[in-house]
């Protein structure tokens, strides 16, 4: 894909990957025991949810400000997904090294953005 103006959220490579996350961890909490439906697996699910919407909705917004604000709330459920692997290894629920790795990328993007929000505009890859 050629580097130009993003039309939507979803020509963002931060955007992609963050989905991309939130289908591994779909899969990867799906074998959690059945009792941590309403707990661990909820919390997962939603705090990863919360990363691409959050990009999505901030790619709307017009001010600085406002994009600043919503990237950081992806920033913080970033961190939350973070806290939320390391209890499941602490569990011996699992843990899967690409859903580390892909935390990291998506973290670092984020950051990118979040101290250059013009950069939004562009597709990064």
């Amino acid at each position: 894909m050629e580097r130009g103006k993003a039309k939507t959220f979803r020509d963002l490579v931060v955007w992609q990957k963050s989905h991309s996350l939130v289908l591994l961890i779909y899969s990867f909490s799906s074998v959690f025991p059945k009792h941590e439906i309403f707990g661990l697996t909820s919390q997962l699910k939603r705090a990863a949810i919360s990363i691409p919407a959050n990009i999505a909705e901030g790619f709307k917004k017009k001010s600085k400000k406002d994009k600043a604000r919503f990237y950081n709330i992806a920033q913080v459920s970033i961190e939350e997904c973070r806290y939320f692997f390391i209890l499941a290894k602490d569990l011996n629920y699992g843990i899967d090294r690409n859903i580390n790795l892909l935390i990291e990328e998506v973290s670092k993007l984020l950051a990118f953005i979040f101290h250059n929000p013009r950069s939004m505009v562009y597709e990064m890859a």
